[in-house]
């Protein structure tokens, strides 16, 4: 069977891999070295110096787009220098469209720093495409999408989005970090460019800092891999290695993630001490329908505000969780506990924050592949 016939889950172990040439080695290995002999000048064997390539990146950009049913991947040194390279195809003038609800680090790329460059953000929640549609004008050339949003768990509908991108010729690029391939693939969704904090599930084990973008036009790859080269925000070859490694389980990892996440969200939508859930497999969720349509399941992300919303109750609750980690990040084996308004988001003003639900109270879950009683027993004794 070809390795474009094959299913998501032998993907993730065999997608664009091939055993590496000189041995035969399964595990593509660590090239740890920064330059390539050249028998003539410019007589290469396709690497001359690692911040142009090399080939344990390559192996992890070929998996990434393999995975994303993409053509092309390129791998950065974080998910925040991914999301630069992205920025960096605009120039002054030019006009972004993004979600409202937005991850803290973005915001901060986007306001403390491309706007001091000229570059002008609007804001929207991408429910109604009227409202999305009545901020384009000449010169808006990119819509950034993050679906399920951080930290409130809203869904945006590619497909939607993507036509209207289409209909006024602009760019379309998704933040895939939450849902994963396994759960969403945007490019066949619409999008044009799809990012991930490879750091988070795709790596899996809280080991390593990594982004990455897959695209399938060659002429925007160029452009990318251009801006990669010549910027050099690129991960080395043992993050490379780690990050491979990981995406050979990302199938049952997120397969664990989705069935402990629907329990823990049950467990907390029940419990008396509980005002609000956000999880978008609930199906009272308000964009549940986007969610079922354009995913295959729903995640192990989770936020919740404790009754009477108060910031003293939400700190209290997170101080006193044990097998759930206060820390930042997402996406590990290890269940993760995360106060958004001091932690993830704190770049973002509280005003801001506030009007977009982003609340002192509100507490975010990362939930992780341990048992799931062991994760209950821990949320019950902090709630007490």
């Amino acid at each position: 069977m070809g390795k474009k016939e094959l299913k998501f889950n032998s993907k993730a172990i065999h997608g664009g891999q091939q055993p590496d040439a000189a041995y035969g080695a399964v595990m593509p290995p660590i090239y740890q070295t920064s330059t390539y002999a050249q028998p003539t000048p410019g007589g290469h064997k396709g690497y001359e110096y690692s911040r142009g390539a090399n080939p344990t990146r390559t192996a992890l950009e070929n998996a990434v787009a393999s995975l994303e049913n993409g053509k092309f991947g390129m791998a950065f040194g974080s998910g925040m220098a991914a999301i630069d390279a992205v920025m960096k195809l605009l120039g002054p003038g030019d006009e972004v469209i993004c979600t409202s609800d937005l991850y803290g680090g973005s915001y901060r790329l986007f306001k403390g720093i491309y706007e001091k460059f000229g570059i002008k953000f609007w804001f929207s929640d991408m429910v109604d495409m009227d409202e999305l549609s009545s901020h384009i004008n000449t010169k808006t050339k990119l819509i950034w999408v993050e679906t399920p949003t951080n930290p409130l768990m809203n869904i945006v509908d590619i497909k939607a989005v993507s036509e209207i991108s289409k209909a006024n010729k602009l760019l379309l690029a998704v933040d895939n970090t939450f849902a994963t391939p396994y759960l969403q693939r945007p490019l066949e969704l619409g999008a044009d460019i799809v990012m991930h904090s490879a750091t988070k599930y795709l790596a899996g084990h809280s080991d390593v800092v990594v982004g990455a973008l897959v695209v399938n036009k060659k002429t925007l790859a160029d452009r990318l891999y251009f801006i990669q080269k010549s910027s050099g925000a690129i991960c080395g070859p043992m993050d490379s290695f780690l990050t491979l490694r990981g995406i050979k389980t990302l199938h049952v990892r997120m397969q664990r993630h989705c069935e402990n996440g629907e329990l823990v969200a049950h467990y907390l939508e029940n419990h008396p001490k509980i005002d609000t859930v956000y999880w978008p497999g609930f199906e009272h969720h308000p964009h549940h329908k986007v969610a079922k349509a354009q995913m295959s399941g729903f995640g192990g992300m989770i936020s919740f505000v404790p009754k009477g919303g108060k910031y003293k109750d939400a700190i209290q609750i997170v101080e006193k969780l044990r097998i759930f980690t206060l820390a930042e990040s997402l996406g590990g084996v290890e269940s993760l506990v995360g106060h958004p308004a001091s932690m993830s988001h704190g770049s973002i003003p509280k005003e801001e924050r506030e009007k977009k639900g982003v609340v002192d109270a509100l507490i975010r879950l990362s939930v992780g592949i341990e048992d799931i009683e062991d994760l209950i027993t821990d949320l019950e004794q902090a709630l007490k």
